[in-house]
């Protein structure tokens, strides 16, 4: 349960130094308390405070980091079981399935297809994450082989999934660096695994036949020193599956139940014989909780649909979409190029960028921190007034970019144009289209001008 703004000043050096950027401890308390503030930046702060303070701030499930560098992928960390409530936090992982016994070639030519499969999406790259490697045949040889090409040719993490702990002690000898996923421990294979798992500091699935037995076994698990796991309920039939999800997720949330707080791994491609289903069930599980979901294999056509759901589930409620402010590129401008200016709504910024690389006119698109809100919200808002557009262009940097003086401006906001000709003297400001599905009509026009 989370402490109070009391409870941690309670626990905070009260020196009142402001190192953390505020005056006081006590305010610095009350930010801790409302997740607008980190612990470490008190720099005072006691180790066994630090540890209570950690321990009682900590999600009730928690977040397992699987790979390392910048593509780690980091599962769980959830505080609430509705998305209004709050925001959901980690992102499902998507992984294709495949097994270890594969021909080197058909490797090859599947992990070359499969890392092209990256889409721009407002200013964001999706992509999938995982590859769940499964051992069939009991060779270690075959096994750490295939581990090895996929750790060393693509940016993939792995799953390891093997019953037998030697073969995946093989395995992950090749690619203990990428820090897999071990899959999975079960009551045949408990103690092997945790062992194989705290050895080389990496996290581990487990799996059991029900959510009671899977108690037991993380139970069993953590009393050896094991913290980083991921569930598998063992349902293998999309409606005990879709129970045992919300069951897992209501138990550490609302009954504190801490056995069950850990991110889960489904496994859609074991529970239909067709993509198309598997897809159907990885968007019901995307949306219930999953930690990852793993498919028989990724296709755009049915991986890009799960991104997109993926990225609006992962979307803060509270906070608009953005593009990061600043001057971006299309169609190839030179210094002559048109000038237009926009806000910086995730949104706004797609259907205007996408109508600029229709026109197939060279631009400069000139992106305007507005907190998120669209053109007409943020002009009324006083976020997209004259005077700010006027001085956020001088500041922008694109007159070292282009030798012209001309800017277009959004249609709804044509009242403005004088204003921003007075903070920008000698610049000439032209009304634009109201609707961007008239961009490369007047892009083209204003070309012969």
């Amino acid at each position: 349960m989370a402490l109070t703004g009391m409870q941690i000043f309670k626990l905070l050096p009260k020196t009142n130094c402001g190192e953390c950027g505020v005056p006081t401890c006590l305010a610095f308390a009350m930010n801790l308390a409302a997740a607008k503030a980190e612990l470490s930046a008190c720099p005072h702060v006691s180790s066994a405070a630090r540890t209570e303070l950690e321990e009682a701030s900590a999600p009730p499930i928690r977040p397992v980091s699987i790979g390392s560098g910048p593509r780690t992928l980091k599962i769980g960390g959830e505080t609430v079981l509705f998305r209004h409530e709050k925001t959901f936090n980690n992102p499902t992982g998507l992984a294709a399935l495949v097994p270890a016994d594969i021909s080197p070639g058909e490797l090859e030519r599947k992990l070359k297809i499969w890392s092209f499969l990256q889409y721009e999406r407002v200013g964001l790259q999706l992509r999938p994450e995982l590859i769940a490697l499964k051992d069939v045949s009991g060779d270690k040889q075959v096994f750490a082989q295939a581990a090895r090409t996929i750790a060393e040719t693509t940016e993939f993490n792995l799953v390891l999934m093997s019953a037998d702990p030697e073969v995946l002690k093989a395995g992950i000898a090749v690619c203990g660096d990428k820090r897999p996923l071990l899959y999975a421990a079960t009551k045949e294979n408990l103690q092997p695994m945790a062992d194989l798992a705290k050895a080389r500091n990496v996290p581990l699935a487990v799996k059991a036949r029900d959510p009671e037995e899977l108690m037991e076994r993380v139970k069993s698990l953590t009393d050896m020193g094991l913290k980083d796991l991921v569930l598998d309920s063992g349902a293998r039939e999309l409606k005990k599956l879709f129970e045992d999800q919300v069951l897992i997720r209501r138990a550490p949330l609302k009954a504190g139940i801490k056995a069950l707080g850990f991110p889960t791994i489904c496994f859609p491609c074991e529970m239909a014989d067709n993509l198309d289903l598997e897809t159907m069930m990885a968007a019901l599980l995307i949306a219930k909780y999953a930690g990852i979901v793993v498919l028989s294999d990724f296709r755009g056509e049915s991986l890009f649909p799960l991104l997109l759901e993926r990225l609006n589930i992962f979307t803060d409620p509270q906070r608009p979409m953005t593009v990061t402010q600043g001057i971006y590129e299309i169609n190839g401008p030179n210094e002559q190029s048109p000038i237009l200016i926009t806000t910086n709504f995730s949104l706004t910024y797609f259907i205007v960028s996408s109508e600029i690389e229709n026109s197939r006119v060279p631009c400069w698109l000139l992106i305007m921190n507005t907190e998120g809100l669209s053109v007409l919200t943020a002009w009324a808002a006083g976020k997209f007034s004259g005077d700010l557009v006027g001085n956020f262009v001088k500041q922008s940097g694109i007159a070292e970019k282009a030798t012209h003086k001309r800017i277009i401006l959004p249609g709804y906001v044509a009242s403005i144009s004088g204003e921003v000709e007075e903070v920008l003297p000698g610049w000439q400001v032209t009304v634009g289209p109201r609707e961007a599905a008239l961009i490369p009509k007047f892009l083209k026009e204003y070309g012969k001008n």
